[in-house]
């Protein structure tokens, strides 16, 4: 099970602005860890998202020299992955892909329709780049807009993707709801029919409703997983009220239950709790 980190989404909903140094900071603490990947910032409009106007600059004094960890970038749009894709430093392109047409263009600016054809351009510039494109299949668990959802339109979105040779899709939950019934169901459909795909999981939930949603995840075999230390976050295009982040400190503690425990420096992931209460108590002073 890969664990991918996403302070990006962390701490994108805040409004306080948080410093450059402070994001490089805790980013920097971050990279010792251990994680597979850090969803670091985002190339998008600092109109639509100004926490993350600066990430560029931020990518400039990351200590890349002794992590592990892959860094991902989330894009909107086709000059946002031109952008990414021009820096060496970055592995993966996430784009969010709605089944909502209402979420899409709140979320994006276009319509489905237009987004698929997008996408299947900036697939071709990560192809140009050696980038990794992940798609991020939103409002895969359900729908808040009052439009139709079942499970076989998530699977519908898959086999566009799946022609478009997306390599990794992961189903986002978005608004918190989750279950685990269909969490099992939509991975135990997916997962045998592309096995060339690598399928995860990126889960918004209230605390109470974490756990159950984690074992599912694993028990149907999803291949990643997104967390965020402390269950920071949410996305501010969804609905009126941020859901946050599962809790990596909870994806943690499960797998030490499993026993399949995830090998990690804890001194430096100290350090980054640390990191983010301070981040914490700047945004809400």
């Amino acid at each position: 099970m890969k664990i991918i980190e996403c302070p990006r989404d962390a701490l994108q909903g805040i409004h306080t602005f948080i410093p450059t140094s402070q994001k490089i900071r805790y980013l920097n603490a971050l990279l010792k860890i251990g994680f597979d990947t850090i969803d670091f910032g985002s190339f998008v409009s600092p109109k639509a998202i100004p926490q993350m106007q600066d990430t560029a600059a931020v990518l400039q004094q990351l200590d890349l020299s002794a992590t592990t960890s892959k860094l991902l970038a989330i894009i909107a749009n086709l000059r946002g992955a031109h952008q990414a894709a021009s820096y060496e430093e970055i592995s993966y392109l996430g784009f969010p892909l709605s089944i909502s047409e209402q979420f899409q263009q709140r979320n994006t600016r276009k319509s489905i329709a237009i987004a698929f054809k997008e996408l299947a351009q900036i697939q071709e510039v990560c192809q140009q780049n050696n980038k990794l494109l992940v798609v991020y299949l939103s409002m895969g668990f359900g729908n808040p807009y009052g439009e139709a959802y079942h499970p076989d339109i998530v699977v519908e979105f898959v086999q566009k993707l799946a022609s478009l040779q997306v390599q990794v899709i992961s189903l986002a939950d978005t608004i918190g709801s989750a279950r685990p019934e269909l969490i099992q169901s939509l991975y135990s459909q997916l997962l045998p029919a592309y096995p060339s795909i690598e399928f995860g999981a990126h889960l918004h939930a209230q605390p109470k409703d974490a756990l159950k949603n984690i074992e599912a995840v694993f028990t149907a075999g999803c291949q990643r997983i997104d967390g965020a230390l402390g269950g920071l976050g949410g996305c501010p295009m969804a609905k009126d009220v941020l859901v946050g982040n599962i809790a990596t400190e909870t994806i943690l503690a499960l797998l030490e239950t499993q026993n399949e425990p995830f090998a990690y420096n804890r001194q430096a992931f100290a350090e980054a709790q640390q990191i983010k209460d301070e981040i914490v108590r700047f945004s809400q002073a």
